[in-house]
């Protein structure tokens, strides 16, 4: 039985891979996806694969903001009272969540493929958030869509590409080893669209789309499905090589977003990471 419906996977085609658009699924309240499975997830991954901290933070934060100094099993199985956010990053390294994030990428492969090329870099999180939580303004480097299995929250996404909500420089500093949090002001707040989910329906994110996330007024649990291709590669590169280029003195121009490829800035930045000057 499929996840995604034929109409789900249909819309997701005529979008893909530049349009965000609100999608159902029928995955339900998948059993890994319960409270003890997650928590008992969360507790064999490496640390690196787990990030968690308070739920209550603000729109714009400066770096990666204090852990709560609560274990993640128990954030995660008492996330009604521990006023937390938590994500669990790269959930295929366990054999039982590999299986379900490559079945739910099976069903829309031939939509991505058609367009962005071969599917690469398969990776799946999962986020685990009290009522009321907030993930703060970022962008991410993966296509993405976001399945909500457990109460509501409503993503506000602004337009992938534009300067005006992720500045340049950030991205370049990203793709060279920076963060990707972005500095938030109420001005931007216009410019935004909101994408409000409950249990059953998903979100799709284009590549580096800057977004912040509100949790509703109870506890939530999300599945992230995430891919690269090698245009978001090329992008990604292309990006970097800006970087090396405004170390020079050069003010270069932007990377075209789908379906320019930037192959001339990507092969630059890999000749010179190849060449230690990256």
């Amino acid at each position: 039985m499929s996840v995604f419906p034929t109409e789900t996977r249909d819309l997701f085609a005529a979008n893909y891979p530049e349009v965000p658009h609100i999608l159902r699924h029928d995955l339900g309240l998948h059993p890994l996806l319960e409270l003890e499975p997650l928590a008992a997830l969360a507790e064999s991954l490496p640390p690196s694969s787990v990030e968690y901290n308070f739920g209550n933070q603000p729109l714009g934060v400066d770096g990666k903001p204090a852990p709560t100094g609560i274990p993640i099993g128990k954030t995660i199985r008492e996330i009604e009272t521990t006023n937390s956010w938590a994500v669990l990053k790269n959930i295929e390294q366990d054999p039982a969540y590999a299986a379900l994030l490559g079945d739910l990428l099976a069903e829309i492969r031939p939509a991505i493929e058609e367009k962005t090329g071969k599917m690469l870099k398969t990776q799946g999180f999962i986020f685990v958030t009290s009522a009321g939580g907030v993930t703060p303004y970022h962008f991410d480097p993966e296509h993405n869509i976001l399945l909500q299995v457990r109460g509501a929250k409503t993503m506000t996404q602004f337009p992938a590409g534009n300067a005006r909500f992720a500045p340049d420089t950030v991205h370049e500093g990203y793709h060279t080893g920076g963060g990707r949090e972005l500095k938030w002001s109420d001005d931007l707040h216009e410019g935004g669209s909101e994408f409000p989910l409950v249990a059953g329906e998903a979100v799709f994110v284009p590549v580096m789309a800057p977004h912040f996330v509100r949790n509703g007024t109870a506890p939530s649990v999300s599945l992230s499905i995430t891919w690269r291709s090698e245009w978001s590669f090329a992008e990604a590169d292309a990006r970097a090589f800006n970087g090396l280029l405004r170390k020079c003195g050069i003010s270069p121009k932007a990377p075209g977003r789908w379906p320019e490829r930037n192959r001339a800035k990507a092969l630059g930045w890999r000749i010179a990471r190849k060449l230690g000057a990256g």
